[in-house]
């Protein structure tokens, strides 16, 4: 499906389901989210991080939470479905920002409760590690987009992530960083005790031959 939408270009990534809080400050953008909000419909938010303009993530203004006096205001944002972006129109006709004709992407919603679960366990031993289990709290319910910009992905691997078509897929990507990451962690650990002990009186129990 192809459709027209304004565009909002940021030096990040957006899923499906994530909700994102902007501070929107600048004339183009407060012109943007005035023309969504008159007219009741979404806008898209592609992923400028390999330097082009090329898949995003279509959202839906939730709540204006604070509008200020000079017109700048605190939106709350849902996304909606990926998409690619088939020409970038800047200016786009007679507006002050961005837009033009995308494609939505067909994803496949093929998840897994199992890899679910397992992420949800991996990500709580990854915040007892980072000691950030009580800052980062998860619920039997939490969902992967709850805390995928918080388990230390590059930017250029969450768009990795953004432009794969299966649900399962992603969620064995984001398992198989977690594994990897944990035991580095851990070794990175036992690394910063091993440099604590250097110059110290060690006591080793005599070896038996």
């Amino acid at each position: 499906m192809v459709k027209d939408i304004p565009l909002f270009p940021l030096n990040l990534v957006v899923f499906p389901r994530e909700e994102l809080n902007l501070h929107i400050f600048e004339p183009r953008y407060k012109q943007l989210i005035n023309d969504c909000l008159l007219t009741k419909t979404t806008f898209g938010i592609p992923s400028y991080v390999e330097t082009r303009i090329e898949y995003g993530t279509e959202v839906k203004i939730v709540e204006v939470s604070k509008l200020y006096e000079d017109g700048r205001m605190d939106i709350k944002t849902s996304g909606l479905r990926i998409f690619k972006v088939l020409d970038f129109q800047n200016p786009w006709d007679t507006k002050q920002y961005a837009g033009g004709p995308v494609e939505l992407v067909e994803c496949i919603d093929d998840t897994d409760a199992s890899k679910a679960i397992r992420i949800v366990e991996l990500c709580r031993e990854l915040f007892e590690w980072l000691h950030m289990q009580e800052e980062i709290g998860l619920g039997e319910t939490a969902v992967m987009y709850d805390v995928i910009h918080k388990i230390g992905l590059k930017p250029e691997e969450e768009y990795q992530l953004l432009k794969m078509s299966s649900e399962s897929e992603r969620q064995s990507y984001v398992i198989n960083h977690l594994e990897n990451l944990i035991p580095a962690l851990e070794r990175a650990e036992k690394a910063k005790e091993k440099i604590r002990m250097n110059g110290h009186f060690k006591h080793f129990d005599p070896l038996k031959f």
